[in-house]
């Protein structure tokens, strides 16, 4: 697919306020969510801001409904590149579940009727002031909510029914930024979260930590893939380590054979890596080099090749034997998804672009820090 800001534009609108959170697609909905500054208000260093959940009309993009979850003013600043609305929401086809960290979580019926909020969690606060950023994910009856900071660090399950905990688990872990992921094997699913101090695996029912391993790198960003009995987890600042890992491990699992292989150079560091027929492909988040990697074996189909792109924020997405590559100044590199490297395409909206591109059917579907895109085939 080929793209620019007056190319194959189905549609585009304006997004008020910012954030780093991608746009989630249910049926004829889109979702967003974005931090927008109160009108009227005096110069400050930290703006008050409401906190708003949009929902857009898939087809033309009309503005369905929007609601404002709280307004706030943070405690805390962020990151120049951050901002204050960095998790996506995410659905289940009956509501929309909505995280502003430090602000709670917000739930919705899909037509935008509040039905309840979790806004107890506590302040976060983050490493060197970056800011917030993990998003929430959605299994069964269960919300998982990552609380990583540099205070208290835990785990959360609440029912979706109700925003109640079900369980929490404390985490020895300082900031990071990855969202859990659940994978199933043996007919029990587990959570597994990145951390600096050791990637874990908790049971879903009870948060119980199932096994961990050490070896990552400061402040994790990057979410873990899985591919059949593997999970694989990876970091990339001041350091690199990615590894590979049974699901079947118990406690301490460094230096067993529950850990299939490991990487220590290329591996991710602010966008996650993408899981493709049986490859990985990831960024090094400044240089915007990419690397693609066999998952059951760790062994680089190519390393650290040039794309055309700089500073990464997205993750890599794959859809139609093609894998997006997107970078902060808006391009984006469509290659082919095979073991050697192969440019199809070079794309840019023109605007920068933090949030990772959603693709549904034969549309594309892009958040820059003005608009949001929604790209089509054939539209001119």
């Amino acid at each position: 697919m080929q793209w620019s800001p007056t190319k194959n534009v189905k549609w585009k609108v304006d997004v008020p306020g910012s954030g780093l959170s991608s746009p989630i697609i249910w049926d004829n909905q889109v979702f967003l969510t974005t931090a927008v500054p109160v009108e009227g208000q005096g110069a400050s260093d930290l703006p008050t801001l409401e906190f708003r959940v949009l929902c857009f009309d898939r087809s033309d993009g009309k503005l369905l409904w929007q609601k404002t979850a709280t307004v706030a003013k943070p405690h805390q600043g962020t990151h120049e590149t951050n901002g204050f609305a960095s998790a996506s929401p995410c659905t289940d086809g009956r509501c929309v579940y909505a995280h502003f960290g430090s602000r709670g979580l917000y739930c919705y019926s899909m037509n935008g009727e509040p039905l309840w909020k979790h806004d107890d969690f506590g302040q976060m606060e983050t490493l060197n002031g970056f800011g917030e950023g993990s998003s929430p994910t959605l299994s069964g009856d269960l919300i998982l909510v990552p609380w990583d900071h540099n205070g208290p660090s835990a785990l959360y399950a609440l029912d979706k029914r109700t925003g109640k905990t079900v369980w929490k688990t404390d985490r020895e872990e300082p900031t990071e930024w990855s969202t859990p992921l659940v994978v199933e094997h043996a007919g029990r699913k587990q959570v597994v979260l990145n951390g600096q101090n050791a990637a874990r695996s908790y049971d879903l029912e009870t948060g119980k930590e199932l096994w961990h391993c050490g070896g990552q790198t400061r402040r994790p960003i990057a979410s873990p893939v899985a591919a059949n009995d593997l999970v694989i987890v990876g970091s990339g600042f001041q350091g690199s380590f990615m590894g590979a890992f049974r699901l079947d491990g118990e406690g301490d699992i460094q230096g067993t054979d529950k850990v299939v292989w490991t990487m220590s150079h290329d591996a991710p560091d602010v966008s996650s890596p993408i899981l493709s027929s049986g490859r990985i492909y990831c960024h090094k988040a400044k240089s915007g080099l990419l690397s693609c990697i066999d998952a059951a074996t760790g062994k680089p189909h190519y390393l650290a090749r040039r794309v055309g792109l700089g500073n990464t924020y997205a993750s890599p997405i794959a859809a139609g034997g093609h894998v997006y590559l997107t970078a902060r100044n808006g391009t984006t590199v469509v290659i082919k998804d095979a073991d050697a490297l192969k440019i199809m395409a070079t794309n840019s909206v023109e605007e920068t672009v933090g949030a990772t591109p959603a693709p549904v059917d034969n549309e594309l579907f892009i958040r820059g820090d003005v608009h949001l895109f929604c790209f089509a085939n054939g539209r001119h």
